[in-house]
């Protein structure tokens, strides 16, 4: 679905002109304190992440989302389901990143239950959260995921959460 709105957020398919926002967002030191290799550091790497992205629409009809306020263009972050292999297993990874702005109001988790619903039957879904990363875990949880086991990932431990 690229688009769905909750009960507070308009989710849509990432576009080409979110790339601003992608590298705000990327290369702001406080959203990457648990990304092993910390933010985004030049607007061409979070134009390589962008176009990750838009090539999972484009290819497999799925992919993250922008999440806005109705009526509002800004972006306050990003998040929804990938297709990737963890562990050996090919599952929609859920993500989810917002602005330190957004934290605090429960949109992650909103966002994070509606990639939930769009993925249900789709496959299995996972969250893969460095240990450490302790207001991932909670959101996860409050999504309605439970931590299933802990796995090298990155370089580093991280609990693979599923639905």
């Amino acid at each position: 679905m690229e688009t769905v709105q909750t009960a507070r957020l308009v989710l849509s398919r990432v576009m080409p002109a979110d790339l601003d926002a992608v590298h705000e967002i990327h290369s702001d030191p406080r959203t990457s304190v648990y990304h092993p290799s910390g933010p985004v550091t030049d607007l061409e790497s979070s134009r390589a992440m962008l176009d990750l992205w838009l090539a999972d629409w484009d290819e497999r009809g799925l992919g993250y989302w922008a999440a806005r306020l109705p009526g509002d263009p800004h972006v306050l972050g990003f998040g929804g389901l990938r297709h990737a292999v963890v562990d050996g297993a090919e599952v929609l990874n859920l993500y989810y990143r917002f602005r330190p702005s957004a934290w605090g109001h429960g949109y992650a988790v909103e966002l994070a239950r509606a990639a939930l619903r769009v993925g249900k039957g789709l496959g299995t879904v996972v969250a893969v959260i460095r240990d450490v990363n302790l207001p991932s875990h909670r959101v996860a949880e409050r999504a309605g995921m439970r931590k299933d086991r802990t796995i090298p990932y990155g370089g580093v431990p991280s609990d693979v959460y599923v639905a």
